[in-house]
């Protein structure tokens, strides 16, 4: 009896193991076809300086800036659909100094493509762009009156239009003749300005309030953008990303320009450096100065934006 007991519990065990080895080679192959690529990466840059008895003289300072990019893309043969969320926020903090913003973005990323030829590189396509900042934006030293604030402003990009995309050439171009930009500012104070091209409030002879600023200004218009992505040599690569937008409904013509340029050098798995630079135009942003010294922002009309960054880091890919 047990050993007939013992033959049906050893069949019984084969019959269990093959079925496991059964459904776990489904389960791989399940997962080999599957059309999502997923990548998470989370970077810490800094930089820090220190002077001790320097004849030369200096400030000790130390900055930091926190990266997360997600990045979650859908592909098959006629379906093309990528989406990434992008984080950054960076501070300064300088000996007799505040505390002071250097980084401060919050993007969210969408384009759907359908192509009818698997041989083509062309998509029809829809995108979908979202910007805005975390805290309050300062014109330093004068921490007193916010020139930017959270939604205030934010911009919003949705349009249909066709791309281009190479997977030999690491080139993606984006082509929408009809896109709808959005920009936001719901802090009434700055929407009262007239900032980010909102309308502004009206004051009547005596300077009364009369009718409060717009929260919201419509565009419509052309999208263009591009990202070329490359190794210049090894353990160094490139992204290069250009966004030109013009609005039909004002000044035609007049394009709106954003102009992002990096470069990552890998020195190990978990450490990089980082060189980088934007480049910004918008006739709609308006630079704000304290010209007289008086504690009052001066409106000075738009003018080309840019920054630079050079930092050590690391970096953890998941």
């Amino acid at each position: 009896m047990k050993f007939h007991l013992f033959i049906i519990f050893s069949l019984f065990s084969i019959v269990i193991s093959k079925a496991t080895v059964v459904n776990d080679s489904l389960a791989v192959q399940q997962d080999s076809l599957s059309h999502w690529k997923n990548s998470n990466t989370i970077k810490l840059i800094f930089t820090q300086n220190s002077f001790v008895n320097w004849n030369a003289g200096g400030n000790n300072s130390m900055s930091g800036i926190l990266k997360i990019h997600l990045i979650r893309n859908y592909k098959n043969n006629h379906l093309s659909w990528s989406n990434e969320i992008k984080s950054n926020y960076g501070l300064n903090k300088e000996a007799e100094r505040e505390l002071r913003k250097t980084e401060d973005l919050l993007e969210i990323n969408s384009t759907f493509g359908y192509r009818e030829n698997t041989a083509s590189n062309w998509y029809y396509s829809a995108k979908f762009n979202f910007k805005t900042q975390f805290t309050n934006g300062y014109k330093y030293p004068n921490t007193e009156k916010p020139i930017s604030k959270f939604f205030s402003p934010a911009y919003l990009f949705l349009g249909i239009g066709s791309e281009y995309s190479s997977k030999k050439n690491n080139l993606k171009v984006y082509i929408s003749p009809v896109t709808n930009k959005t920009t936001f500012v719901y802090n009434q104070s700055l929407a009262n300005e007239g900032a980010f091209g909102v309308s502004p409030a009206v004051y009547d002879e005596l300077d009364v309030l009369i009718l409060e600023g717009k929260n919201t200004k419509m565009e419509f218009g052309t999208l263009l953008t591009s990202e070329w992505k490359a190794t210049v040599m090894e353990n160094i690569k490139m992204q290069n990303k250009l966004s030109l937008y013009s609005d039909y409904l004002h000044d035609y013509g007049n394009i709106d320009v954003n102009w992002e340029l990096s470069f990552d050098l890998t020195i190990n798995k978990y450490v990089t450096a980082n060189v980088g630079s934007q480049l910004l135009f918008d006739d709609d942003v308006n630079h704000k100065e304290d010209i007289n010294n008086d504690g009052e922002l001066d409106i000075l009309g738009p003018k080309i934006q840019l920054k630079q960054l050079l930092g050590v880091g690391f970096s953890y890919v998941f």
